[in-house]
């Protein structure tokens, strides 16, 4: 089978893909960055944030976070089925990580919902303006690793372009270790 020639050329001795990917998580490196730098400074600065703070449910963020590293694991999985061949294992665990996206997601609505009918709106404080903006971009991303990885499972399933799940997989990575920083920053350092 011919594949076509963006896949296969590399003057860097990185597949394209590979690169694409590193780009775009290097570029979202710094807008999360650029959000969480501000965070922590507008933090230091502020005690009337641990005020706030104290109202983030601690153990959503905690399930969560066990949530998204068990779908890391999936897409490791995953990965490693791919590389051996095994398009139709591939497609289950890609389908166990989007199920942990899920289940973040609705873990993340019901956090929103309850904090939101006791009055912690974006425009309640800068710390709840920074709270939603920094976990509803992240939410986006997780949204967005969903839709992709459900794009690519329905080729792997015929064993068609098994190397991409190596690259949602990447991107599903970083989205795990961008959460791993926000965990603590809004959850836990209260």
């Amino acid at each position: 089978m011919h594949q076509p020639i963006a896949t296969t050329r590399s003057a860097t001795g990185i597949p394209t893909g590979r690169l694409a990917v590193w780009w775009v998580i290097a570029s979202e490196i710094v807008i999360f960055g650029g959000l969480l730098g501000s965070y922590v400074m507008y933090r230091l600065l502020h005690d009337a944030w641990s005020i706030e703070a104290a109202n983030t449910h601690t153990l959503a963020g905690a399930t969560n976070t066990f949530v998204l590293l068990t779908s890391s694991l999936f897409v490791v999985l995953g990965h490693h089925a791919a590389e051996h061949g095994d398009g139709k294992k591939a497609f289950r665990y890609l389908w166990l990580t989007i199920l942990g996206g899920f289940i973040f997601l609705i873990i993340k609505s019901i956090e929103w919902t309850g904090e939101i009918h006791h009055g912690f709106v974006m425009t309640k404080s800068l710390f709840w303006a920074f709270y939603y903006t920094a976990a509803g971009l992240h939410a986006l991303h997780v949204i967005a690793g969903m839709v992709i990885m459900a794009i690519i499972s329905f080729d792997t399933i015929k064993n068609k372009n098994l190397h991409r799940v190596e690259l949602i997989g990447i991107y599903w990575h970083f989205v795990d270790i961008v959460w791993i920083f926000l965990f603590p920053l809004l959850y836990i350092a209260k």
